[in-house]
């Protein structure tokens, strides 16, 4: 902001932003007594819309992703003449985000191994990496992204900037599906690698930071300390020195939910198991038994379904960061009980816990399918509408978490020769899904 012309500050400036850039351009607009205009995906949490708002910008809340909202910032200022202020792609922002390396040297010159990045669109990393590598080369400079928003990682894999074509958007703050032009060809020279991270291992580091701190991490803020926990365990290290950077802190205090609800996945502390066991009087008891007085049953959904064989959803207490699961799973299965771990899947975690029992009469031909879309009012309205009315929908399934996304299960009935014609009409809708007929979590709970 200090370095445009008097021309430009005249002329008002704006950005597209779901995280810090907003807050930072509208203070800083403020301080000059320069107009300002903030674009925002409408999936921005509230708490960071009202902060902008505070600072005295105007918000402008348009497209369910950074993209979108970025292409309507470029049209105001075609339209209404602004002066664009990138969130990233940019040498003095870079720069600006670069001087957080400054303050990290300045109050720990000592030994340092790492320091860990959260990247989104790849401003911070590059200023911190082009910082740290001038000046302490031997220090690793190491990006952390989530899984389903990877476009740094993706990008030094093939050599080049490519574009994700679905970005996963938990950790809204760094859902950008493309690192920008002048990020990525300082990342290529000083980032020594880079760390995914699933939505549970934020969640566990929003808790690891809750604890250490009191101070309540967004996901995209914990996604740092997430990776560092990751390259510990994979690596082994011990007795170094590491740092991660804690970016943001604005979360609705209603998303703790489900963030507090996949804690314990995320720190590996707890086994989510589909196990069958005999249809008849003490098999739990029995079952409880084998697990043990050591292990704490945190989860058990049943239902009759069938007179010799009981298939169940249990939850169990496992022991973070050893092969306490994999002891589990032989245990059961010495035992004779026939164990599918669904730690890892999202269909079970998201839907069935809250379904199990319900099943289609054996005759229905059932197609299952996961979506995700973008939550805010009549979101669900818009979804249904996009939907349609061509099959029986036999299974829904749908929950706010408070979240920036909603999520819904759906079990459609149709006639076998339809199932072409159904995945192309899904196609068409610009929600994310996942065909999950053929999940074992879907055919021992549901089917």
């Amino acid at each position: 902001m200090a370095s445009l012309s008097e021309a430009e500050k005249a002329k008002g400036v704006i950005a597209a932003s779901a995280g810090n850039h907003a807050q930072g351009l509208a203070l800083a607009a403020k301080h000059l007594g320069v107009k300002a205009v903030i674009v925002m995906p409408r999936i921005t949490p509230d708490i960071k819309v009202q902060a902008v708002r505070a600072r005295g910008a105007r918000v402008v809340l348009r497209g369910d992703h950074f993209g979108e909202a970025l292409e309507h910032a470029l049209e105001l200022v075609k339209e209404e003449g602004y002066t664009y202020v990138p969130p990233y792609d940019d040498e003095e922002v870079i720069a600006g985000q670069g001087t957080i390396a400054v303050e990290i040297l300045r109050q720990h010159p000592g030994d340092l191994e790492a320091i860990f990045v959260p990247v989104g669109g790849g401003g911070l990393i590059a200023g911190v990496a082009a910082y740290i590598k001038y000046l302490r080369p031997e220090i690793k400079v190491i990006g952390v992204e989530a899984e389903d928003a990877a476009c740094l990682d993706a990008a030094l894999k093939a050599g080049e900037r490519v574009e994700l074509d679905q970005v996963g958007i938990f950790a809204e703050g760094v859902a950008v599906a493309k690192i920008g032009k002048l990020p990525f060809e300082i990342c290529q020279q000083y980032v020594d690698e880079v760390v995914t991270v699933t939505t549970d291992e934020m969640c566990a580091a929003v808790k690891d930071i809750f604890e250490d701190t009191r101070a309540v991490s967004e996901p995209s803020g914990a996604l740092s300390l997430a990776g560092l926990k990751k390259y510990v365990a994979e690596k082994g290290i011990e007795g170094k020195n590491l740092i991660c950077i804690n970016s943001g802190a604005n979360t609705n205090f209603d998303r703790l939910q489900h963030i507090a609800e996949r804690t314990e996945l995320g720190e590996k502390r707890e086994a989510i198991l589909a196990v069958g066991i005999p249809e008849q009087a003490g098999s739990f008891k029995n079952f409880c038994k084998v697990i043990g007085r050591k292990r704490m049953v945190t989860e058990f959904n049943y239902r009759y379904a069938n007179p010799e064989l009981a298939q169940i959803y249990v939850g169990v207490q496992v022991k973070p960061n050893s092969d306490d699961k994999q002891e589990l799973i032989t245990v059961l299965k010495e035992a004779g009980y026939p164990v599918i771990d669904l730690t890892d899947n999202e269909l079970a975690k998201l839907h069935i816990r809250h379904l199990g029992g319900g099943r289609t009469v054996s005759e229905a031909n059932e197609e299952l399918y996961r979506f995700e879309f973008p939550e805010r009012p009549g979101a669900l309205l818009n979804f249904l509408s996009h939907l349609g009315q061509n099959w029986n929908i036999s299974l829904f399934h749908y929950r706010n978490h408070g979240a920036a996304y909603g999520r819904v299960l759906v079990g459609m009935q149709l006639p076998s020769e339809d199932a072409d014609k159904l995945d192309e009409y899904l196609n068409k809708i610009s929600y994310r899904y996942w065909r999950e007929t053929d999940n074992p979590a879907y055919q021992i709970f549901l089917r």
